[in-house]
Order: structure tokens, then sequence, then C-alpha cells
């Protein structure tokens, strides 16, 4: 006779450590997004009031982007060797130390540029640390069924911070000064540090292969892609998404000069509040209906295409609600990709080996998107704007239907880049390893956990 027949309840299955301990990380993330945004936006605003340069004010970006591309090999090699919890509490504990010696700079005086791009690069050295162990960290905490919805969290939390940041910097900087704000942002990344005292992160399981990290540090810093190019249909997704982040980069570059060249700042405000919302409307749908999908990689592809045919469409004709459009539509395809790619990751590769190979899939995607802020100007400013100018070569064809002057060149790279996007969405889709990556890759995340 059965348990149940018997009336003896069936033994409860021992609880996974749950959506609540993640969703502790995940707040204090977000704070510490939010507090990051606040810095950035007023020490952007610092650097170009005080020298006027624009040159300057990109070389501020360059440092907080480069530590990422450089350090995340390391990074992830160091999140696979150490409790994860505490990787995450190093990365915020240091990031915090550095923000104290600026506001130490801050205070002492004002502070030289170059002085601020290195604290800037220190604290983005650390923060490398972050983004591997928190997602090496949800396959440990999520039940894998709901790891979409917790990657839709995450995109929305950034997408808030991204949103909110700006506005409230620009409050903050005329309160408080720039020096209040780096303030903030410390006792955001204190309650972070408190939110991961709160919680505890179990080990992924000791393997075979885990214990080969025990051969070398820094044979395991090559590990992740290894990892990668041993199998074919992540190879394939790794080259997809550093397309992407490139197309990402080059439309972030494009997108201000193409409305400023027939609207006004305002508009321009308007238009990139839309892409905010986008993202922020892609995170939310995966949170109330992410555990519904199950053909991640085919989402993902088609998403892509969506971009692309956005892309094409946003360079047509001068108008604002056009491009806003586009912009909104853009991101919130933007956000189903992150979702999809990220839950693919988190569920094809084992978790002890997830630090090295998340982070080496970052280190690359960033590289694409630092590639496409070089890139862009030049084929904008050389290329394609000469293209379409008054009387260019390109102003009695494609200029009939683009328009020609200012602005419009960038709308004819604008198209290109869709072209090249959805292009590589359709050889997505021919592409069998990457098509059935999920069929062909057994899931190294058992049910339930």
């Amino acid at each position: 006779m059965s348990e149940a027949l018997a009336g003896v309840r069936p033994a409860a299955r021992r609880p996974d450590p749950g959506f609540s301990t993640f969703l502790w990380v995940w707040l204090g993330r977000t704070v510490s997004l939010f507090g990051s945004g606040l810095t950035a936006f007023a020490l952007g605003i610092w650097v170009y009031q005080t020298t006027g340069s624009v040159t300057r004010f990109g070389l501020l970006t360059f440092c907080s982007v480069i530590p990422t591309v450089v350090l995340s090999p390391v990074a992830g090699a160091l999140v696979d060797r150490w409790d994860r919890r505490w990787a995450m509490m190093v990365a915020d504990a240091g990031s915090a130390l550095s923000w104290v010696a600026l506001v130490l700079l801050f205070w002492a005086g004002s502070p030289r540029d170059w002085q601020v791009g290195l604290v800037v690069a220190a604290s983005a050295s650390f923060s490398a640390l972050q983004l591997p162990a928190l997602t090496a960290s949800m396959t440990l905490l999520v039940p894998r069924e709901q790891l979409n919805r917790a990657n839709g969290l995450v995109e929305l939390g950034a997408s808030l911070s991204s949103l909110l940041a700006p506005l409230a910097a620009g409050f903050l900087v005329e309160l408080t000064g720039v020096r209040g704000v780096i303030l903030i942002d410390l006792a955001t990344f204190l309650l972070s540090l408190g939110t991961l005292l709160l919680v505890r992160i179990p080990r992924p399981p000791r393997t075979e292969e885990a214990g080969a990290s025990a051969l070398g540090f820094w044979r395991g810093v090559g590990a992740g892609w290894g990892f990668i190019r041993s199998r074919r249909g992540f190879l394939a997704l790794t080259a997809f998404s550093m397309i992407l982040n490139f197309a990402f980069g080059t439309v972030q570059t494009l997108l201000t000069p193409l409305v400023l060249s027939f609207a006004s700042s305002a508009v321009l405000g308007m238009v990139l509040s839309s892409a905010g919302v986008g993202m922020l409307a892609g995170g939310a749908a995966f949170v109330v209906w992410g555990a519904r999908v199950e053909r991640r990689v085919w989402f993902l592809l088609g998403a892509a295409a969506l971009q692309g045919l956005l892309l094409l469409l946003g360079g047509v004709r001068p108008s604002a609600l056009l491009v806003a459009g586009v912009a909104f539509g853009y991101m919130a395809a933007g956000s189903t990709i992150a979702v999809c790619s990220q839950t693919v990751w988190q569920r094809k590769v084992p978790p002890e080996r997830q630090g090295r190979v998340i982070a080496t899939r970052r280190m690359l995607a960033t590289a694409a998107m630092s590639l496409s802020y070089v890139v862009t100007g030049l084929l904008a400013d050389r290329v394609f704007e000469p293209l379409l100018a008054a009387g260019g070569p390109l102003s009695g064809s494609v200029g009939r239907v683009l328009g020609s002057g200012p602005g419009r060149g960038v709308a004819l790279l604008f198209m290109s880049l869709g072209a090249v996007v959805l292009a590589a969405a359709v050889a997505g889709f021919r592409m069998r390893p990457l098509r059935e990556l999920e069929k062909d890759l057994p899931d190294a995340v058992p049910a339930g956990a």
C-alpha cells in the first residue's frame, strides 16, 4: 500500500536554497547598480565641465570598460576557486574603497582627470568579479525552471538603474556636488555588502574537472575559452553575441547624432527614455512569463532578426516618433536576447566551470562593443556622411529615398547595420549547431535545482 493510501504524507523534498536568497542578492546588486549609475553620470558631468574635452570624456568611459576586457578571464578563474559570495563581497569592498579614495581626492582639492580615471579603472577592476560571481551563483540558488524569471529580474534591475540614475544624479549634483553623489554610491556598496552578509550561497559540487584548477591557476584562466571552443554550438553563440554587441555599441554611438541631426536635445531625451522603457518592458515580460519560454535560442535569434528589421526601418526618414519606436523595440528585443542567452549558458555549463566560461564570454562581448566605439565614429564621419552629403556620391540615388545632408549618412549606416544583424540572424537559423544547441548539449543543472 502506498504511503498516501496509508495516511502517511510523503516526505517533503528538501527545499532548494530558494528564490528568496537570490532576491536578497539581486536587491543589493540593483541598489549598487543605481549608485554606480549616479557616480558615472556625475563624473561625466564633472570631466566635461572642467575640461570641455569630448576626448577626455571618452577616456573616462574607456577606463570603466577596459578592465573588464583585460581582467575577465582572471576574474572568472577566481570565481570558480573562491566562495562566490566572498567573490561578490570582495568586488563590493574593493569598489567601495576606490570611491573612498576618490572622495578624499575631491576633499583635498580638484583632482586631475587622470587621477579620476585611475580610480574608475580600479573600481572597474574589482567589479569584473561581480557579474561572473552573480551569474554563476544563480544556478546554485534558483531552480532550473525559474532561471528565465531570475535573469529577467537582473535585466529589470539594470534597466531601472539606467532609467532612474541619470534623473536622480542630475538633481543630486546640483544639491550635493560630486562628492555627495560619490558618498551616496559608497552607501549603496555598503548596502550590497550587507545583503551578502545575510545570505549563504552553496558551493558547486566538487568534481574531477573542478579539481583540475589545482594544476595551476593560470591554466584555469584559459579554461573558459577552451570549454567554448570545444563545443560548436557555444562557439557559434559566442560569435553571434559578439556581432550583436558590436551592433549595440554602434547604435549607442549613432543614436545621439542621428536624432540631433533633425531634432532638439529635448527630443533626444524622449528617444533615450523610450529606449530605457523598452529595456524595462523586456525584462518585466520575462519576470512575468519567462517560465513559459523553452526554446531560448530560437527566441534569441528571432529577437535579433527583429532588431535588424527595426534598424533598417529607423533610418528611412527623419522622424522622432519613428526613431523612438525603433529604440523601444530594439531595447525590448535586446532584453529578450540577454535573458535567453544567459539562461542557456547557465543551464548548459557545469556550475563548477561557470565563473571561467561566463567571464570569457563577457570579455569577448565587451571587446566587441569597445571596438564599435572606435570604429563607428570613423565610419560615420569619413565614409557614410560624405556619401550622402549635399552633392555626395549617393545623393542622387540613395539620397532620393533617404534624403541628403547632415545626419543622412548616419541613417544609412544605421540601416546598413540593420542589414548585417538581420543577415546574422538568418545565418544563425540556418546553422544547426546554434539552432539546435539546447537539444544537442545536455543540461548541466538537474531539474528542480
